[in-house]
């Protein structure tokens, strides 16, 4: 175990800044910490610091953030500076700890069950006000309950305040909306649970209404340090001020400019008037940005020069880099190749794919990316799902391990793993299938990954040892990074960075997206954009289509957001990178060739008829196909899809081709592969023996 650093080496290890917030120990705090800029170094060395000279002790420390990444992160570090007994906490963990606590002992009943999802709750309500049931509109009905709770308002008032908050339901008005609000209450209560707003608000009105138990929390926790302060909401702004009690050991840290949460309830004002609410507040801004180049931190800056979403400014600290890419395409497919091919060539140039993200502003605009990618075999991971040590098939595999690791039954820490985690159908060769059957062996690879990387740095890790350094990431939700590039929405990416990022439909009606109206959403809007810039470290690259569909009217326009960054974007004669083609580039729309009808997903376009036609493969040949697939793959120790996909092999079934010039038209067959493989494949047509097998024993 390293040796714990003395306090002279805790403040060694900072920037003069960064040593100021370290040094201000006592008093209200507010760091004003900009992307890049090491905030969580100088708040965990700061609290690493109280502890090594005698200020803090460790149990009275309360380090508050707001996801159980970022928690679990800063209590690895602290771990690691010698102050392991730090509470690093979200909100809602911290809150659910003491009420479970004192729950019991205030009330004398067990605390109500907490539910994960509102929906079950909510369907039930908008049924008994005949409200629509649809996925979709329930959905944004748990929103719209969420942002009441955090904002303190109350189905009474929401009628009154939604309007003037900009709230709205699709199809809803704010009379039934606020009627929604009360029979999800009704109809919780009804079944005795509660939901994650419930655990702020029944502690804070512990906090307020007993106070044995405010006492008691208040000489348990002394200092408190508060990360990611503008996303607060007026529910923890005010938990948060009945932890302090009157006190003023705080410390806040955050960035105005990140602020993306509004329509959440978030409220950066308390960030930005925190020296006025105070008596004697220390300030400090973070300003050097060790994360991105020069070219990447001066983008930033200049997108939000001059704008009220203006934070500290950045000055870089690493060397020149390339400079930004911005690239025009005709649509949206097009796009997406063109992404798809720049992922290829940094692979091929020596840069990690888990070191490259594509990153679009709604969700909806993943498929098309993910058509491309995995049409070149390049693995791809999708940020936003489940947490990974949450999901049932990686609790399951843990359990697994544990149970291989105690009976001994095992001969190597890889294979060991791989031969656990084969008995849950994880098999080397990624299914095919998308959706819950592909995430399911996405999470088992991550977990045979881990243990190769595990194995690489130490040849003795036993799996004993690996199972406990599982269950440790597991407590603090440190899931080990896939071996792919990130596809992930500008929301999903807050807080997070890559090598090279790929910023992709960023055109006027979807950044800003088409629904922000009046200033403050439009603002919103560009700190959306600064936090998508800011995640680059080496290399951004921001594209944008003319049109959605191949063939479509090009009337799209770059964001608005892009002037200061790509003035030359704007120019009507400018083609890719500014300065290319004088015309836009036309592309003829696709028709099913079943039923004549246009095309209108990259998935149609791909296997070339609409989804819901039947196939007209010949599906011998197809299965003749699969079989030869399989065999040429074992034999030459590859995963079958690096040969063909199985929606390659349709077409291929579906053509029936006789010769390698009408094998090279179906979609998936380049040049290299019918070199490769095009006589094998040609023969299995003709109902050949494939000659690339004659010489296979098998």
């Amino acid at each position: 175990m390293p040796a714990t650093p003395s306090p002279e080496a805790l403040l060694a290890a900072l920037d003069p800044e960064q040593r100021a917030v370290a040094e201000a120990l006592r008093g209200p705090v507010r760091v004003l910490a900009g992307a890049g800029t090491g905030k969580t170094r100088a708040i965990t060395h700061r609290i690493a610091y109280g502890v090594a000279s005698g200020v803090y002790a460790p149990t009275e420390v309360l380090a508050v953030t707001f996801t159980t990444r970022a928690a679990g992160e800063m209590r690895t570090r602290l771990r690691d500076l010698g102050a392991p007994g730090v509470q690093a906490r979200t909100f809602h963990s911290a809150a659910l700890r003491q009420l479970r606590y004192f729950w019991p002992r205030v009330h004398g009943t067990e605390l109500p069950e907490l539910v994960q999802s509102k929906l079950g709750i909510i369907g039930p309500a908008a049924r008994r006000l005949r409200i629509g049931t649809d996925a979709a509109l329930l959905r944004d009905l748990a929103g719209e309950v969420e942002w009441a709770k955090v904002s303190n308002v109350s189905p009474e008032s929401y009628e009154r305040i939604a309007p003037a908050r900009g709230r709205s339901v699709n199809g809803l008005d704010a009379a039934s909306v606020a009627r929604l609000l009360d029979s999800y209450e009704e109809t919780k209560r009804a079944q005795g649970r509660m939901d994650m707003e419930d655990v702020l608000l029944w502690t804070a009105g512990l906090l307020a209404e007993d106070e044995r138990v405010a006492a008691q929390v208040r000489r348990q926790y002394r200092w408190f340090v508060v990360d990611e302060f503008q996303d607060v909401s007026p529910l923890q702004h005010a938990l948060l001020e009945l932890w302090l009690g009157g006190r003023d050991e705080v410390c806040v840290v955050g960035d105005p400019a990140q602020t993306i949460y509004s329509f959440a309830g978030a409220d950066a004002t308390y960030l930005r008037d925190f020296h006025k609410n105070r008596d004697g507040v220390t300030s400090v801004e973070l300003v050097r940005n060790y994360r991105s180049t020069p070219q990447i931190v001066g983008a930033a800056n200049s997108l939000l020069a001059g704008t009220s979403s203006a934070g500290v400014r950045l000055r870089a600290q690493r060397e020149a880099g390339p400079e930004i890419s911005t690239r025009l395409l005709p649509d949206e497919v097009a796009e997406a190749e063109a992404a798809a091919a720049e992922v290829v060539r940094l692979r091929d140039a020596g840069t990690s794919l888990a070191e490259i993200a594509i990153l679009f502003r709604i969700n909806a605009q993943s498929e098309v990316f993910e058509e491309a990618l995995a049409a070149r075999q390049v693995p791809y991971v999708i940020r936003g799902a489940a947490r990974f040590f949450d999901r049932p098939e990686v609790r399951q595999a843990v359990t697994l391990l544990r149970g291989t690791a105690r009976s001994g039954a095992e001969d190597g820490l890889v294979e060991g793993v791989r031969g656990a985690l084969a008995s849950m159908g994880w098999a080397p060769t990624p299914p095919e299938a998308r959706g819950q059957t592909r995430d399911r062996w996405e999470s088992l690879q991550a977990l045979v990954d881990l243990a190769e990387s595990v194995r690489a740095a130490d040849t003795s890790t036993t799996l004993a040892a690996f199972v406990e350094d599982l269950e440790r990431r597991a407590a603090e939700q440190h899931a080990p990074v896939a071996d792919g590039v990130t596809l992930a929405t500008l929301h999903a990416a807050k807080g997070l960075e890559w090598d090279v990022v790929l910023l992709c439909g960023i055109h006027d009606g979807a950044l800003p997206i088409t629904y922000a109206e009046g200033p403050a959403a439009i603002e919103e809007e560009r700190r959306l954009l600064y936090v998508g810039i800011t995640r680059a470290r080496r290399e951004l690259l921001i594209s944008w289509a003319s049109a959605r569909q191949p063939g479509g009217r090009g009337s799209r326009k770059p964001s608005r957001f892009l002037r200061p960054i790509a003035p030359s974007a704007f120019d009507e004669q400018a083609g890719p990178g500014g300065g290319g083609r004088s015309k836009k580039t036309s592309r003829k729309a696709v028709h099913c060739r079943e039923c004549g009808k246009p095309l209108d997903t990259a998935a149609e376009k791909k296997i070339g008829r609409c989804s819901d036609c039947p196939s007209s493969y010949d599906e011998e040949v197809f299965e003749r196909l699969r079989d030869w697939r399989r065999q040429r793959a074992a034999a030459e120790s590859v995963p079958a899809y690096v040969l063909f996909t199985d929606a390659s092999l349709q077409l291929v079934a579906e053509y029936l081709p006789r010769t390698p010039e009408s094998l090279l038209k179906v979609n998936g067959v380049g040049r290299s592969k019918l070199e490769k493989y095009g006589d094998d494949v040609l023969a299995v047509v003709a109902g050949e023996a494939p000659p690339g097998l004659a010489d296979d024993p098998s």
